[in-house]
């Protein structure tokens, strides 16, 4: 039976004016009828586009709805389980809007198929149902791989070749695993039981991990291969390197990357003291500071700062939309100019006011100020939040690209060091989470190929 609704069941949520105090979830997830329901949604199209043109790691979407509408939720779990390691995850902090719900049929006439927000309720029953996936670890094959990096690239590389037989190692640099996942998303978006959880899955098929291990300053790619006897390396080291506003006043007291407060708050819990705060940016790392902003103990007033209109913010109009139902201002069409202080502290923010130019050859509008609209913000503190990159001049031996510092990869992602591939956002520059999986799991599919063929 379909549910002809041409709108989303929605789910359920914190209100905006509660849930500004506190960094528990935001959403609280589907009920199971709600669930059922929404996936009566599907109209169990032909071409199946959500998962053919949408998703990069081509989850059965439609396969894993049938069995919502069935009542088989755990059936459902193990359907996503067949092509992804992180559905909990995926299911709360993928871009559903650009890939699988963002492809699908029903969109043409009302919303799609809330694809994420049942993901998220299927590993999550599952989580609540079945207990661990504690099962017997394969048998091995021989081969050793070296991960580097425990993101979204690396797990789901460490996952298909731990299902695979081979014996894999994750370093990480930091302390605390998930990459990305740990670090720069905020509890309210992804709580880190959630992270933990998936972790322990990968444990689970006997991957091992090495914390606080940098490879490229504490070891390099070629002692890995020759001292510590693996037979292939995995990079997938992510995007952590901010880059900055560079504009007069940048090393002011109070002018911080988006990437240090989150990591500040998601692993130690400590909490700046601002009050009046200003995010330079308009992708998901802005909507994550400034979300996080507005839960300062002291702040009064956020906003964000973007160069171009709303049309051409990159950020998920989802989240621009609970930032906005939390109070943060927007200031669209607006760039800073410099960043103003007295004894060495932020106290404002120079901006000036754009107008659109028409479009380029690309399609883009590009930002012209206009002249004499200067104002000062006042704030004591900036967030940077206009992108990151990879640092990867330590690694030795491989290519790199020679602008960014990306690392140069073959259709395969083999590198140019024979036995080491590289993948996700150190390839890419910042790209989804899902988008880093498919990476990993391209790279499992052809490491398994370059060691056993």
């Amino acid at each position: 039976m379909l549910n002809m609704s041409n709108n989303k069941t929605k789910m359920p949520e914190q209100d905006p004016q509660i849930r500004v105090h506190n960094f528990d979830e935001s959403a609280t997830g589907y009920t199971e009828q709600m669930a059922i329901r929404e996936a009566m949604r599907c109209l169990k199209c032909r071409k199946h586009p959500c998962m053919t043109a949408g998703c990069p790691v081509h989850n059965h979407i439609p396969e894993f709805i049938e069995k919502i509408t069935e009542g088989d939720f755990e059936g459902a779990y193990q359907v996503l389980s067949l092509t992804t390691g992180l559905p909990a995850v995926c299911g709360r902090v993928c871009p559903q809007y650009l890939q699988c719900e963002g492809n699908c049929v029903r969109a043409k006439k009302g919303q799609a198929v809330a694809i994420g927000a049942l993901e998220r309720f299927v590993a999550d029953y599952h989580r609540q149902h079945a207990g661990s996936d504690a099962a017997s670890a394969p048998e091995k094959n021989g081969k050793k791989v070296a991960v580097i990096g425990s993101g979204p690239a690396g797990i789901a590389c460490a996952g298909d070749l731990a299902a695979g037989g081979f014996e894999v190692t994750i370093f990480e640099k930091e302390e605390i695993l998930g990459g990305v996942l740990a670090y720069g998303i905020p509890s309210f978006r992804l709580p880190k039981e959630i992270l933990a959880s998936e972790i322990e899955g990968l444990k689970n098929k006997g991957v091992k991990f090495e914390t606080g291990k940098e490879v490229g300053k504490d070891i390099s790619l070629e002692e890995l291969k020759s001292k510590e006897g693996f037979d292939a390396v995995f990079v997938c080291n992510g995007a952590g390197k901010a880059m900055a506003l560079g504009v007069p006043g940048s090393d002011l007291e109070g002018v911080v990357s988006a990437l240090d407060v989150l990591a500040d708050v998601n692993v130690s819990g400590k909490l700046p003291e601002y009050k009046q705060i200003a995010i330079v940016g308009g992708g998901n790392v802005a909507m994550d500071a400034c979300r996080a902003a507005v839960r300062f103990p002291n702040a009064e007033k956020v906003y964000v700062v973007y160069r171009r209109s709303q049309a051409e913010m990159p950020a998920d109009p989802a989240e621009v939309s609970e930032a906005v139902a939390e109070g943060v201002e927007f200031m669209y069409l607006t760039a800073p100019l410099e960043v103003v202080g007295e004894a060495g502290k932020v106290t404002g923010l120079k901006c000036i006011k754009n107008s659109l130019s028409d479009p380029d050859e690309s399609g883009r509008r590009r930002p012209v100020a206009i002249p004499g609209s200067e104002f000062v913000l006042p704030v004591d503190c900036v967030i940077e939040a206009i992108g990151s990159g990879s640092d990867n001049a330590a690694l030795g031996g491989i290519t790199l690209s020679d602008k960014k510092g990306l690392i140069v990869v073959n259709e395969d992602l083999s590198t140019s060091m024979d036995g080491v591939f590289a993948g996700g956002d150190t390839v890419t520059g910042p790209k989804t989470v899902i988008a880093a999986m498919g990476a990993g799991k391209k790279a499992a599919a052809s490491i398994a190929s370059y060691l056993i063929g």
